[in-house]
């Protein structure tokens, strides 16, 4: 592991219970970019039961989710990569976890477009998949930001054809605008 950040949470969304701390690590091939969707995506579907990076323990899923939700049978039922993902990956998903949602978050709205351009080309089944790209620029001011230790008063985020999660993050406002697509 190359880096440890430490979120500090609290929540100012009545509807959106989080816990007081949540701790991501960087692995060796990952940017800190990748740290920034995870968290983001933490933020975004906080439910009960939602895990960051576990090992599912079932041969015939061979993935490692960087978020998910498993039902009372140890299924999933919420499936989130986000950064980098092959379009083969989600292919395999698709099939591996039939029951699930699969969401897919990238740093920006360009990055999702060229990669449901490529699941078009390889004809990926449709209405399936869910995926958010977010507001470069917003995105990359992020980022620059994170530290290892962070505080995050999430305001609100909701996600609908165009949205914006308002939050502060480390003392500093957020309007991170972001569009939400269907495949």
């Amino acid at each position: 592991m190359s880096g440890k950040y430490t979120f500090v949470l609290d929540s100012g969304d009545s509807r959106k219970q989080l816990p007081p701390r949540i701790i991501i690590g960087q692995q060796e091939t990952e940017t800190i970019a990748h740290v920034a969707l995870k968290l983001l995506g933490y933020l975004i579907f906080a439910r009960n039961r939602l895990e960051m990076e576990v090992n599912l323990h079932n041969d015939a899923i061979p993935f490692k989710p960087d978020l998910v939700q498993l039902d009372y049978e140890m299924r999933p039922v919420l499936w989130v990569e986000c950064g980098e993902c092959n379009v083969n990956k989600l292919n395999k998903l698709a099939v591996k976890v039939p029951e699930a949602e699969i969401w897919v978050l990238k740093g920006s709205e360009q990055a999702v477009l060229d990669l449901m351009n490529a699941m078009s080309k390889e004809d990926l089944r449709r209405d399936r998949y869910q995926l958010i790209g977010f507001d470069s620029e917003g995105f990359e001011e992020l980022c620059g930001l994170i530290k290892n230790r962070n505080e995050v008063l999430w305001v609100r985020g909701d996600i609908d054809e165009t949205s914006m999660l308002e939050f502060d993050f480390n003392g500093l406002w957020f309007e991170l605008g972001l569009k939400h697509y269907q495949f």
